[in-house]
């Protein structure tokens, strides 16, 4: 799809519609109560807590309690929640030419993976063997 302006974040909301409806249904389901939300950049109290220096440098972030980490007598402090970040996102479409679904997809995907406990080096690892 060609742009004539900047995809807003109502699109990067649609294309992670898009990108959840797609993926398995066990998978979706897993993840049924954990907010996507898209915002333009992370806040300085984000890029502080994980020691990241610019705003262009996350595209996403999961926060919550990985289910490998959840108790079914546990009480939730927080409800899950997937959030993209729009201007990092479209930087790296920009620069890597990659498809904007696809790069959305594997945004959200590779959050999701953070979900169910999965480690940035495991998903490298899975990435990798793929």
């Amino acid at each position: 799809m060609r742009w004539s302006t900047p995809p807003s974040v109502e699109d990067l909301r649609e294309m992670a519609d898009a990108a959840l409806a797609a993926i398995p249904r066990e998978l979706r389901e897993a993840v049924r109560g954990t907010a996507i939300l898209i915002e333009e950049l992370p806040d300085e109290e984000t890029l502080a807590e994980l020691g990241i220096e610019h705003p262009w440098d996350l595209t996403g972030l999961y926060r919550g309690t990985p289910l490998t980490e959840k108790s079914v007598m546990g009480v939730p402090q927080e409800p899950d929640t997937i959030l993209l970040y729009r201007e990092p996102i479209l930087i790296e479409w920009i620069e890597t030419g990659e498809d904007l679904f696809r790069l959305v997809r594997n945004v959200l995907v590779h959050e999701i993976a953070h979900h169910f406990g999965f480690s940035d080096e495991d998903i490298a690892r899975l990435e990798d063997e793929g």
